[in-house]
């Protein structure tokens, strides 16, 4: 008996639809109606200080052919490649034709105003639609969108205090216990910038990352909280050294030939730490996301109705709809909506080119309307090499459970889907 069990245990688990395909959801009765995707930025270069970050290595850190924070030529290419596979995905399930230019009149692609997201936003479009004619809208370099930064744009203003507290609650009121928390991940950054090795005197460090003092202080007015620890700063170096490894430096360049693979994992850790506290934390992340999710829940009902929407952001007949922003973005939409995934080894990471996708089915017998989410992104090597993304060779791809309205195939219903989004999409308390 129990190996019969086992046996329809294990056959259930094969089948559920939690795992199933694209395809396999189609062929069970359901079409492809109307997508989102809400994609980071492609590879760039850091966005810090190069003197300031030389303070805690003892060696420089490597020159940027681009200005802080620029899109790289190496990065557009990952997104075409994306967008190339973006396109052959979406032939396959019926919402795109394979080729040609028709398609690019259904499709929206909406971008922050900084450089690398509007530019990504153009390597998209070349991968998908090469040849033809796809706007990017993006709205004037330097100007704070408010669907991207809402705070920043002023159409949100948050409880200093309430932010303060909530971020609190979570470390135990006690910043300085996060160097403890991840004091292996800490050390092994710090041996990465010192070129410590096993059995050799480590050197001094003209600026330890343990000295970093840490606190955590209440936004003034209207701002979120500040929370300042080595943690914090931790996070940014461990990803720059991804992006050296993403953007293909010389092996002798990425983490001055300490660093691989395996070692980004691992000091990821601290990146991956620091946005569950910073950007994860639900109010922290409701504020920062309500603008965008309203808008994207507006998009999806205008894509049910075929008839202009107010706050929709594309066209009553688009197909697809691309919003390029940032890893804020996606990590505070997963924090308002409780979502997570596990992605090339590393758990709610969201490196460059990585994608947020709702995806609004139709079912063929019952008319009803139910939406799949899923998270994708190129895995580190697959950046690293510029490795062609297709069908039989996609990015990795991660099912996501929305709790709010999750059902056993982890699909929603899309009234519940409705529901669960506009509770987190209206901001609680604030000023």
């Amino acid at each position: 008996m129990l190996v019969i069990l086992l046996e329809a245990a294990c056959s259930l688990r094969a089948q559920s639809p939690a795992q199933a395909s694209p395809a396999a959801v189609a062929a069970s009765g359901e079409e492809l109606k109307f997508e989102v995707i809400v994609s980071r930025h492609g590879v760039r270069s850091p966005t810090g200080k190069t003197d300031q970050l030389n303070r805690y290595s003892a060696q420089p850190w490597p020159d940027w052919t681009v200005p802080p924070g620029y899109l790289t030529e190496h990065g557009a290419k990952l997104m075409k490649l994306f967008g190339v596979y973006d396109r052959a995905l979406l032939a396959k399930e019926g919402l795109l034709t394979a080729d040609g230019c028709a398609g690019a009149g259904h499709v929206s692609i909406v971008a922050d105003s900084d450089q690398r997201t509007r530019e990504t936003g153009k390597a998209l479009a070349a991968g998908m639609f090469p040849g033809c004619q796809l706007d990017v809208r993006a709205l004037p370099e330097g100007t704070h969108d408010p669907l991207f930064h809402s705070m920043e744009a002023g159409s949100v203003h948050p409880d200093g205090l309430l932010a303060a507290a909530a971020l609190a609650g979570r470390i135990g009121n006690n910043p300085a216990g996060l160097v403890e928390a991840y004091r292996p991940q800490l050390q092994a950054l710090q041996d990465v910038l010192l070129g410590c090795k096993p059995g050799v005197v480590c050197p001094a460090a003209k600026v330890s990352l343990f000295d970093i003092p840490s606190s955590l202080a209440p936004g003034k007015g209207d701002r979120l909280p500040e929370l300042r620890t080595p943690l914090g700063t931790a996070a940014t170096m461990a990803e720059d050294l991804l992006l050296e490894y993403a953007e293909g430096l010389d092996k002798s360049q990425v983490g001055w030939g300490r660093v691989d693979a395996n070692k980004v994992r691992e000091l990821m850790q601290l990146h991956t730490a620091n946005a569950e506290l910073t950007r994860r934390t639900n109010y922290v992340a409701r504020i920062g996301s309500s603008n965008m999710l309203d808008h994207i829940l507006t998009s999806m009902e205008q894509a049910i109705t075929r008839k202009p929407v107010t706050g929709a952001l594309g066209k009553a007949e688009d197909r697809l709809l691309i919003l390029v922003g940032h890893d804020t973005n996606l990590s505070n939409i997963s924090g308002a909506l409780g979502l997570s995934w596990l992605i090339d080894g590393r758990i709610d990471d969201t490196p460059p080119g990585g994608a947020l996708v709702f995806e609004l089915w139709k079912s063929r017998s019952t008319a009803e309307y139910s939406v799949r989410t899923f998270y994708m992104a190129q895995t580190l090597d697959q950046m690293r090499n510029a490795t062609p993304l297709s069908l039989d060779n996609p990015p990795q791809r991660a099912t996501v459970f929305v709790p709010g309205c999750g059902q056993a195939d982890s699909s929603c219903k899309w009234p519940a889907f409705q529901q669960a989004v506009r509770a987190e999409a209206t901001v609680g308390p604030v000023k």
